[in-house]
């Protein structure tokens, strides 16, 4: 899974990507700090592998991982080449889903590229900038459809009509992941790399004082939400600078402190598990002596396609899925003490992983 953090300039961005990668990015007052994209590879939070590496004192110890990309602030016409323009948005293109970072604070020490903080406009600001770069690319692909009409093949008239009435939908100003398409639709759609059909988390960033605080006592943040309960989109809160101080603890001294702040999870943590909510992903686990390891899949994956994710021999060569339940092995506390009790599930082609399955792929090749 691959992240792309976007936002105005100074809002936060790189401040955010430092508390949860570590990675020590530029954050300077001004815009354009990051002009490349910091890249950062995380590690995913779960207390499932802790436990199963707890029981099984394995060699190698894996979690799942996620790839955050730090992108630079992006400003009105970069669409057109203004700023780093181009760059930027070829960026965004190469990420599964965006955190678009929501300025929702007040510092004088901090200037605004446009000189005030508005949550509402900022959104609105760079949503505009990926919708028209996104206009570009559907009319191109809508004039290349209609040219081939003339060849009778169906889909080029179905291809030219979607073009159309996806034209109209991003000229009144509204995202591509917010056009009604049906499943064929989707899949064209799909083809054409649309930065405004990407998944979106937005991160409103509070200030440390406003920790704690329900939205609706902070209007920033209000408008950041309602954008996103239109959008279908997934929204959290977080103070990136207390995030950043929080990821220079140990582990004792972060929960207490999260404890005291009220807040309980890291906004790692936080993040993660919106991302995955947002994108349909579970993990599910392969244990043993020599390693202890969590994968990813979407949701609805079946057992060869997630014995494809360990090894492609796995997926052409797949006889069955021995599957347990995580709850279930740590209950019994070994994967022998579930087969006694016939626990252990001998699962075919046809079955659906669940998340937390322990899984075993018998294969031949």
């Amino acid at each position: 899974m691959k992240l792309g953090i976007v936002g105005l300039p100074n809002v936060g961005k790189s401040t955010l990507f430092n508390a949860i990668t570590r990675a020590g990015a530029g954050a300077a007052n001004y815009p354009f700090c990051t002009i490349e994209p910091n890249t950062g590879i995380v590690p995913v939070p779960d207390k499932r592998l802790d436990r199963l590496i707890a029981m099984y004192n394995p060699k190698n110890r894996v979690p799942a991982a996620v790839t955050f990309v730090d992108i630079a602030g992006l400003v009105k016409g970069a669409s057109k080449g203004e700023g780093l323009g181009n760059k930027f948005l070829s960026h965004i293109r190469e990420v599964d889903a965006i955190v678009h970072v929501v300025r929702c604070f007040e510092d004088e020490n901090v200037v605004h590229v446009d000189g005030s903080v508005d949550s509402l406009r900022d959104i609105e600001e760079i949503n505009l900038e990926l919708i028209l770069a996104d206009l570009e690319t559907v009319l191109k692909r809508t004039e290349k459809a209609e040219k081939m009409i003339k060849t009778g093949e169906k889909k080029y008239a179905a291809e030219a009509d979607l073009g159309r009435r996806l034209t109209a939908h991003l000229e009144s100003e509204r995202p591509a992941r917010t056009f009604g398409a049906d499943t064929d639709e989707k899949a064209t759609i799909d083809g054409w790399f649309l930065l405004t059909d990407k998944p979106v988390i937005y991160a409103a960033n509070i200030a440390e004082d406003d920790i704690g605080k329900a939205a609706d006592e902070l209007p920033l943040v209000k408008n950041v939400q309602d954008i996103a309960e239109k959008e279908g989109a997934e929204v959290f809160i977080i103070s990136a600078r207390i995030e950043e101080e929080i990821a220079q603890m140990d582990a004792d001294e972060k929960q207490m402190f999260l404890d005291d702040l009220g807040i309980g999870i890291s906004g790692l943590d936080r993040l993660i598990r919106a991302s995955y909510r947002l994108l349909g992903l579970i993990s599910f686990f392969t244990v043993g002596e020599d390693e202890c390891r969590a994968w990813t899949i979407v949701n609805g994956t079946k057992a060869p396609q997630a014995a494809g994710r360990i090894h492609t021999d796995f997926e052409r060569g797949f006889i069955r899925a021995e599957v347990v339940p995580y709850e279930q092995l740590i209950e019994h506390g070994s994967m022998a003490a579930c087969r006694e009790k016939g626990l252990v599930r001998s699962e075919g082609k046809d079955y659906v992983m669940k998340d937390g399955d322990v899984t075993l792929i018998r294969f031949n090749v």
